[in-house]
């Protein structure tokens, strides 16, 4: 694979076969291996492409792989990457960036990229003004096919697209529309206006952009022309771009439907502080639940001493302590992070909790009640003691269905309460856990071991 490859000439530090092979590979090709690159080989790997597949590879990125890129251009680098990127593109990556920071970019363009990239940022967020790029080509109706063929041409490099034509009149007011396929095929050399179709479908600029896509999809359509209220055109907004924005709005969609519009909100800025903040700002948020763990910890160990009894008087009972532990731990582990990544996606949806904790609980229930049963025969024909291996086994079940529940359960809890369920989860469920667990178990010790003891 790509990446491999990549990952093997950095290593090696031969930056000359890593040249040559992002060379002859191909752009999707690099794009899929790029993703998966860590940061700082990405910014190798963009340093080698063409300048051409470099700006190709840019705008197909994420904003946080522009973001970190961006950080790696010398100031002259940066000018030339901004300036180069479609008006659109720019102004989705400006969207993302701290206000001093597009502030600065936008002050490295050109007069006339300063000029297009004001004119999106004047529209409002979610609009078709503010997603359509300004990258068109107009024909005039008077034209020649010929003569239109030539601008074709001329222009097509520096053009989102070629394949749908806009016709207007001197004043930019939309006249009709014509596609590249009917002025190749044009018999002769007959004027625009003879060949083009003059119902040109259009949106306004202050068309909301799930509209814009669902017109765009319905009418199978490549663009559509963006008009202001005077019906002139000011751009467009191409299928590549509806594309990002029915992804990003179908991802919104879910999100509001699972009430989950003000958790993610929260999650990104909770994020940000952990990946970026200060040590302090850290520490406010991490060492709170690392306290719980440290009581806990004393907790368990006061558990253990109130059966220091039966652990002197059936040694061997302490060797399972560790396989409850971790199997309890990594039942919950497992369920607080089915329960994370389920809120992401929207496959857990916090309006309808009950029936996805439930299922969990059974889930656990069940694993345990496997796992106990394989431990138990384990323990009975390692020890030769059956009510040992009975007491271990259903304290394996009681704990991995414990901590199934307690995986769910207190994430859901705390994003109810607004606390960060990213940093409180593991050490609440962890200190829970260990604490039941144990009594659980000993409980078990004394039931069943009883005449032993």
């Amino acid at each position: 694979m790509l990446k491999e490859k990549v990952l093997f000439y950095i290593k090696n530090k031969d930056m000359d076969s890593l040249k040559t092979l992002l060379f002859n590979s191909e752009e999707l090709e690099i794009l899929h291996a790029f993703h998966d690159l860590p940061s700082e080989e990405q910014v190798i790997v963009f340093r080698l492409l063409t300048k051409d597949n470099a700006l190709k590879i840019f705008e197909c990125l994420d904003t946080d792989e522009q973001q970190n890129l961006l950080r790696s251009f010398t100031e002259e680098g940066l000018k030339e990457y901004i300036n180069e990127l479609a008006p659109d593109d720019r102004v989705k990556l400006l969207d993302e960036l701290p206000a001093t920071v597009a502030k600065k970019l936008i002050n490295f363009l050109s007069a006339e990229e300063r000029e297009s990239t004001n004119l999106l940022l004047g529209y409002a967020p979610e609009t078709a003004g503010r997603i359509m790029t300004t990258e068109y080509i107009s024909l005039n109706r008077t034209m020649t096919t010929e003569a239109a063929l030539d601008k074709i041409r001329n222009q097509a490099e520096d053009k989102e697209t070629i394949y749908t034509l806009y016709i207007t009149d001197s004043s930019k007011r939309l006249e009709g529309v014509i596609s590249l396929r009917d002025l190749i095929l044009a018999k002769g050399n007959p004027n625009v206006e003879e060949i083009m179709s003059k119902k040109a479908i259009s949106v306004s600029t202050d068309t909301d952009q799930e509209e814009v896509v669902r017109l765009l999809k319905e009418l199978d359509l490549l663009a559509i022309p963006v008009v202001d209220r005077e019906n002139r055109i000011v751009g467009i907004v191409t299928i590549d771009d509806a594309l990002d924005i029915l992804e990003d709005e179908v991802t919104e969609d879910i999100f509001d439907q699972a009430g989950l519009a003000d958790i993610t909100s929260n999650e990104t800025s909770r994020s940000e502080v952990l990946v970026h903040g200060s040590l302090w700002a850290i520490w406010k948020v991490r060492l709170p639940f690392l306290f719980i763990t440290l009581v806990a910890g004393f907790l368990a160990g006061l558990v253990i001493e109130g059966f220091e009894e039966i652990l002197e008087s059936v040694t061997i009972v302490a060797f399972f302590i560790p396989l409850i532990m971790d199997m309890g731990g990594n039942v919950g582990t497992q369920s607080s992070t089915v329960f994370a990544r389920g809120i992401v996606l929207g496959h857990v949806k916090m309006t309808n909790f009950l029936k996805h904790f439930i299922k969990e609980v059974g889930v656990g229930f069940s694993m345990g009640v496997l796992v106990g049963i394989l431990a138990g025969f384990i323990v009975i024909f390692w020890t030769g003691i059956p009510m040992l291996g009975l007491t271990v086994g259903l304290a394996l079940v009681s704990t991995m269905t414990l901590a199934a529940l307690l995986g769910f359960l207190v994430p859901f809890v705390l994003i109810k309460f607004n606390v960060d369920q990213a940093a409180g989860s593991a050490p609440i469920i962890t200190s829970i856990k260990d604490i039941a667990g144990l009594m659980i178990y000993f409980i078990f010790v004394t039931i069943f071991l009883g005449n032993l003891l």
